[in-house]
């Protein structure tokens, strides 16, 4: 049953708990809030299902770089 769940979900799964794992890391360290943990294993799941569906660069550097350079170019 885990192996089929695994081959399936391994990677939203392995992200979710590294979320979790900074999540808890971060309420044995400091409390702050229920909320914040949410939002660690959310994105962790996020990043897992993205790199799952392999859909490229999570943070695409080079088009968010050439579209501050053209926005903010010295002499228009």
């Amino acid at each position: 049953m885990w192996r089929e769940f695994l081959a399936v979900y391994g990677k939203r799964a392995a992200g979710a708990a590294t979320g979790l794992f900074f999540g808890l890391l971060y309420l044995f360290v400091g409390f702050w809030d229920m909320l914040f943990v949410g939002l660690l294993v959310s994105i962790g799941y996020w990043v897992g299902l993205q790199k799952e569906l392999n859909n490229g660069p999570i943070f695409p550097w080079q088009r968010i770089w050439h579209s501050l350079l053209e926005r903010f170019r010295p002499f228009k």
